[in-house]
């Protein structure tokens, strides 16, 4: 079983993965139904230690996040366990995808009134402190695969290293870290929604190796319009990391923040996608986005 997350069966796992699928595209459906199997085999397989205290990182002066015993950034609270990921699977963009990068340019990008300025070679684009990109198109619901490295030579420690991030609509924030034997507050972990939900287990590989998300992200929706108008529903994440699933849809609190509480605040329904310079040149290839 995995550790951690109290003694759930793989049966009840199994069930809670495969709801997920209904109503999902087959396209969509199909990378969620390889993950639900990555985790019925790390249920059955892995005896991984128990959530380790994470005391030498993190805060404990931030506020209490709702509905919770832990505060954003707890140094207190447990860090996920570790478990191993899935073997890389290349996947090409199903039909009716949108290419957002190739692995030729940024045209799909921009920094400013610029197409995106991070260094473009081999196949993948590097942040390389010209501030984070965003698409030129919007987007709301939809499925978003990446793929990802942090730097193979390791520099600083917990947040320092290979931190970068995957903002949709510009502001809900799926983290980018080297969390390969790195501990860090739980809620700032690979795959966690920043500072607000830790993934449910730590999926990461080894620095410099590709990593990659499958998200599927349901926005926000508000009744009413302009500064006034009333949240009817969170926006939600389902997370498969290295082919494990770590968030089974789940509410952000708000759009992301760092040491204090997130809140919503009322958008359009599509906005633009960010990537993160968070000033390590962590890499990316193969992404693409499928609307929902």
């Amino acid at each position: 079983m995995i550790a951690g997350r109290g003694s759930t069966s793989t049966n009840e796992l199994f069930g809670r993965t495969t709801a997920i699928l209904v109503g999902m595209p087959a396209r969509t459906s199909a990378i969620f139904s390889l993950a639900c199997l990555a985790v019925i085999l790390v249920a059955g397989c892995r005896s991984g230690p128990q959530a380790v205290k994470n005391a030498d990182y993190g805060y404990s002066d931030t506020p209490l996040l709702p509905h919770e015993r832990w505060r954003v950034h707890d140094s207190a609270r447990p860090l996920p366990p570790a478990v191993d990921p899935r073997p890389f699977i290349d996947v090409p963009p199903p039909s009716g995808a949108i290419v957002l990068f190739d692995g030729r340019d940024l045209a799909q990008w921009k920094s400013g009134d610029k197409d995106g300025q991070w260094r473009v070679e081999s196949g993948y684009a590097e942040v390389n402190g010209t501030g984070s990109i965003e698409t030129k198109a919007s987007f709301g619901d939809c499925h978003l695969h990446i793929e990802w490295a942090t730097p193979e030579i390791v520099v600083g420690h917990g947040q320092e290293r290979g931190n970068s991030g995957v903002f949709f609509m510009g502001r809900y924030e799926v983290q980018i870290l080297d969390s390969f034997e790195n501990p860090t507050y739980a809620d700032g972990s690979a795959a966690a929604l920043y500072g607000q939900v830790p993934p449910a287990v730590n999926a990461s590989r080894k620095p410099g190796e590709w990593q990659t998300y499958d998200i599927v992200f349901r926005a926000p929706r508000f009744d009413g319009e302009g500064p006034d108008a009333v949240l009817v529903t969170p926006a939600y994440a389902t997370v498969v990391h290295n082919g494990i699933l770590v968030h089974d849809h789940i509410a952000f609190i708000g759009a992301t923040r760092h040491r204090e509480v997130a809140t919503y605040a009322p958008h359009a329904i599509e906005l633009p996608l960010a990537l993160q310079d968070h000033g390590a040149p962590v890499r990316f290839r193969n992404i693409w986005i499928v609307r929902l």
